[in-house]
């Protein structure tokens, strides 16, 4: 029994559950040890084990283990699957085989940095070679959220946290209309999701969209490793089913991410924006009430209305200020300050966006117009960092950014503490602010900034997320602190 455990072991996917098959179902460790219950007494063999071939002893593990799914007893679990992938193992009364539970099923995959560092584990996305900054996420959950996220356009996202896909993708949590991370990195991802909202599982997503993933790695290594070195360029190469990865696939990958160069002096919010104006109006999802089905709400009036420059905007800011009565016209990154102020707004917000601000010459100039005319402007992520070089702040590039949603940051005045989302490469460097920005926040991470507002006028902005989507809604006062902005300007 020891060796057909050690067996089972080569299978899996990481040595602290080694019990968890690898490639194909997240399971935890206690299901098998549970499953070997009624079986830990019967004779495997009479030969010896070591004579056995890995291949003999998988075919004597399987024929121990199926009967389990046969079994009624409570100490057999039964699991089912409404997966394509996973019906078509199934038995033929509907129980997943054990086959699918510790065969391999997933191609081979490598993340290569730029450095030469070598991490390699299996595809869960599409096939072929993608591109860009390598950064991580603390979030324990909203994965789907965070892939949505055009602020993530151009980099390849590791998720820290250890099981990614368990309750699968839905439309409703859609931060935008498409997944705009280059590419996602796990440690273990699951294919079957287990949540009623789901419409599809995670993989499925990532290949339909043609995004390419890797899961299987050490990611709490990788982590470590972007902590010391800093942020840097990786490549993703993920082969087809059946396909070996070869050396020349490695140095491929290791010559794609040295040319890809750095994130700063990239623009890329003109290549994430809305190509057209629209108006917003859709409020934030409630479950059912008062015979109202579960959806997005509408307030019922909109006293105030708001141009929100799109730099690759976030659906949930939208909400949220819908939710305000705030009537929102979107549009494009480069539409001129004039142009905006013909839709007669009472304000104007800068959303959040990838890339580096100060190759965004366009938007600077808005926002110093907006300034100049003394309009309520509210600014979020590349949004503040536009209000910063619009005032004669300096921009930097961190060494590996906030990107998390259990960011602490100190209200600098009433010393309040805030757990937050961030998600940024880039911040205003604090000491290079004008006499007339006053710091608001600052991080409790590395004292960076985290907030300023301009001394009489109604303009300020935050580096973090107030919006979350996914995090904490600690500091969504940001948006009441706003629409009282519009309310004192429509008073006079």
């Amino acid at each position: 029994m020891d060796r057909l455990f050690a067996v089972l072991r080569s299978e899996c996917a990481c040595s602290h559950a080694p019990l968890v098959p690898k490639g194909h179902f997240s399971v935890h460790a206690g299901f098998f040890q549970t499953l070997f219950i009624p079986f830990r007494n019967k004779r495997i063999a009479d030969t010896d084990r070591e004579e056995h071939s890995k291949a003999a002893l998988k075919t004597e593990l399987i024929a121990v283990l199926e009967p389990a799914f046969e079994c009624t007893s409570p100490q057999a679990l039964i699991y089912r699957s409404r997966s394509a992938a996973a019906s078509r193992n199934r038995t033929q009364n509907g129980r997943v085989s054990i086959v699918a539970l510790i065969a391999k099923t997933r191609p081979q995959a490598a993340l290569v940095l730029a450095d030469g560092t070598v991490f390699q584990g299996e595809s869960t996305g599409a096939a072929g070679l993608t591109v860009g900054e390598v950064v991580f996420n603390t979030s324990m959950t909203g994965y789907q959220e965070i892939l949505t996220d055009p602020s993530y356009t151009g980099q390849l996202v590791t998720l820290t946290c250890a099981h990614i896909g368990n309750v699968g993708v839905n439309p409703e949590d859609m931060e935008s209309n498409a997944i705009h991370a280059a590419g996602l990195i796990v440690k273990a991802a699951a294919d079957v999701p287990s949540n009623w909202r789901a419409r599809q599982s995670l993989p499925e997503a990532l290949k339909d969209a043609g995004v390419k993933a890797i899961c299987g790695i050490d990611t709490r290594a990788l982590t470590i490793h972007l902590r010391t070195t800093g942020a840097q360029a990786g490549a993703i190469i993920a082969k087809q089913m059946g396909d070996e990865l070869t050396d020349e696939d490695l140095q491929q990958a290791l010559e794609a991410a040295r040319s890809w160069g750095s994130m700063a002096g990239q623009d890329l919010a003109k290549t994430v924006t809305t190509d057209h104006v629209y108006d917003w109006t859709d409020g934030s999802w409630e479950p059912s009430r008062e015979g109202e089905p579960a959806g997005f709400r509408r307030a019922a009036v909109f006293p105030y209305h708001v141009v929100a420059y799109d730099f690759g905007i976030k659906t949930n800011i939208l909400r949220l200020l819908a939710d305000r009565g705030i009537r929102v016209t979107v549009v494009p990154a480069q539409t001129p300050f004039e142009e905006a102020m013909k839709h007669q707004p009472d304000g104007i917000f800068l959303s959040n966006g990838p890339g580096d601000p100060a190759p965004c010459t366009y938007a600077i100039e808005v926002a110093q117009k907006a300034i100049a005319a003394k309009l309520p402007l509210f600014g979020i992520c590349l949004g503040h960092q536009i209000m910063g070089l619009a005032v004669g702040a300096k921009t930097l590039k961190m060494k590996f950014g906030h990107h998390g949603a259990n960011h602490p940051v100190e209200n600098v005045e009433t010393k309040r503490v805030y757990i937050t989302s961030q998600n940024h490469g880039f911040a205003v460097d604090a000491d290079t602010l004008p006499a007339n920005a006053r710091a608001t926040h600052r991080s409790l991470f590395d004292g960076s900034l985290q907030g300023f507002e301009l001394i009489g006028q109604p303009a300020f902005c935050f580096q973090g997320h107030p919006e979350a989507s996914p995090g904490p809604h600690d500091i969504d006062v940001l948006f009441e602190k706003f629409a009282k902005s519009l309310a004192g300007r429509r008073a006079g």
